[in-house]
């Protein structure tokens, strides 16, 4: 069983700030990447940013030098720290982990966790 427990989500004015943070844990092999995607209603599921255990990073265009994400190797943990944050940038954020586990290589999701922007 693999384990994805995030926090850090809420609400916040536009142009304020949030950190969500994402711990990993269970029967953990080998992780490739970890990242976050966001889902707002009644559209589909998109990536925001992810990170592969050798650091390299990708970034939706639309939070590209507002987002930074970073992860602790050690720790299977993985940030998401959130500047400048937009009424659009509105959704439930999900962990998403990229490994080997029990069995074989696949996508592991959180349970995901509300960003909220608002006035």
């Amino acid at each position: 069983q693999v384990q994805l427990v995030e926090s850090g989500g809420g609400l916040v004015q536009p142009g304020g700030s949030l950190r969500l943070s994402c711990a990993a844990s269970g029967s953990i092999f080998t992780i490739y990447a970890m990242g976050w995607y966001r889902q707002a209603p009644g559209k589909q599921r998109d990536l925001v940013a992810s990170i592969t255990s050798g650091g390299s990073t990708n970034y939706a265009d639309s939070v590209k030098g507002r987002f930074t994400i970073s992860r602790d190797n050690a720790k299977n943990t993985v940030h998401l720290q959130m500047n400048s944050l937009k009424p659009e940038d509105t959704a439930v954020y999900y962990c998403n982990l990229d490994a080997y586990g029990l069995h074989t290589r696949r996508d592991y999701w959180g349970q995901g966790t509300q960003v909220t922007v608002s006035s």
